[in-house]
């Protein structure tokens, strides 16, 4: 089901070269750019769908202040629309559906009335039109000698609970206009991409007799079983080459976390706590975060793979339950409030391994399950608030947030 784009600019900060540190930026002196459409083949009501998510990719990007009224024009035009003639930059493209019914869009980017950037795409279909938006951002972005914001461009994997011990497992696009339901049915939560190449995934279904992680390969529909576990069964991160798993599972009566080996299905506990320990990520090749309650309350430790030595490496905060990593920096959700009569805040935190800062990344609501991108520039979250579940962006160099709401459902865990 499409969903319309809602896109929210929380604050306009940027940061030094230590991510955790925050300087005030100038919204001002950004270049400014406008959009101009020469679509043809297509009605009204799908060309300004597709005017808006290009519009909302070139804000997330962060580079421009984009000017939002919808302007149309001839694609072969000497010059811009007299309305965009002190923008620094027009985007300029063209829409039209070829005799095999695929979308095809041609841009132009504008400067001085000169194209700077030209390119072709094309797609099969129509629905799938936000996958060429965020490629046009993207390539852009490129164009503007910027960070890669590849991220943009990949598929995000998401449990949303429908009812009680219902669930359905989603494939969409970062902003949720394009959404695929892949697997419904039961109660299957924790979804995990098996591979940077986003062709298959891990979830633990419900509905067994104990917790079961299975796999699912995307292409051939293959679904097969991994392992099972009393208790818990979570796989909560992969590694880079896809050959390691991190899982939580409790055959001890307790969750412990565990390293698992795809190929020879063998696996090590590296956590021994009579308590609680869950949630791991990947640090490094061989070093992991996890949540622990070995203090009496949740808080992040870190230790290396195959050794008992831990570190503690949170020291704000008294319900630190979720984290993820990427290099030297983590985020991690911590509880801002305790009311026992309304709902608490809980706001996500950046910290440096290297450094004592603390930097927060969100206000208000329930931020949870924090997610790095593969390149560490950005940061994907669920947000909770006046009875919404959205997907948020928090864009780390711009220090920009950016929400997109659920149309329906709570959006139980996801990765990208």
């Amino acid at each position: 089901m499409k969903l319309f784009l809602s896109l929210l600019m929380l604050w306009s900060l940027s940061y030094a070269e230590d991510a955790t540190i925050e300087v005030i930026k100038r919204v001002d002196s950004l270049p400014s750019i406008a959009v101009e459409d020469s679509s043809i083949s297509y009605d009204n009501t799908f060309k300004m769908r597709f005017f808006k998510s290009i519009v909302a990719d070139l804000n997330v990007i962060s580079i421009f202040n984009v000017d939002r009224h919808y302007r149309e024009t001839h694609f072969n035009d000497t010059n811009v629309i007299v309305n965009n003639k002190d923008m620094s930059y027009v985007l300029r493209y063209k829409m039209f559906e070829d005799d095999n019914g695929a979308l095809n869009v041609g841009i132009k980017l504008l400067k001085e009335n000169e194209t700077v950037l030209s390119k072709n795409y094309k797609v099969g279909r129509q629905d799938i039109y936000m996958f060429v938006s965020h490629a046009i951002a993207y390539d852009i972005n490129e164009f503007m000698g910027e960070p890669s914001v590849a991220w943009m461009k990949r598929k995000v994997i998401f449990s949303r609970i429908i009812a009680p011990k219902k669930s359905e497992i989603v494939i969409a696009d970062y902003t949720l206009t394009y959404q695929h339901t892949i697997i419904n049915g039961g109660f299957n939560v924790f979804p995990k991409w098996a591979s940077r190449a986003q062709n298959s995934f891990y979830y633990t279904a419900l509905d067994a007799k104990v917790p079961t992680l299975k796999h699912v390969d995307i292409k051939t529909a293959t679904v097969t079983t991994v392992i099972s576990s009393d208790g818990m069964m979570i796989c909560s991160d992969v590694s880079d080459d896809g050959k390691t798993l991190l899982l939580t599972m409790a055959k001890n009566g307790q969750p412990d976390v565990y390293s698992y080996k795809v190929d020879s299905k063998k696996y090590v506990r590296e956590t021994k706590y009579n308590g609680i320990d869950v949630n791991a990520q990947f640090m490094s090749k061989d070093r992991m975060v996890f949540i622990s309650n070995r203090l009496g309350y949740p808080n992040v430790f870190a230790k290396r793979l195959g050794s008992s030595e831990v570190e503690q490496m949170i020291y704000y905060g008294k319900s630190n339950s979720a984290c993820s990593a990427h290099g030297e920096y983590i985020v991690y959700k911590a509880r801002e409030s305790s009311n026992a009569f309304s709902t608490n805040t809980f706001n996500l935190h950046l910290i440096s391994t290297k450094t004592d800062f603390i930097r927060r990344l969100t206000a208000t609501g329930v931020n949870e399950f924090p997610r790095f991108s593969k390149d560490g520039d950005a940061i994907i979250f669920i947000k909770n608030y006046m009875a919404q579940s959205s997907i948020g962006i928090i864009r780390l160099k711009h220090n920009k947030n950016y929400l997109f709401p659920l149309k329906y459902g709570r959006v139980q865990s996801m990765d990208w």
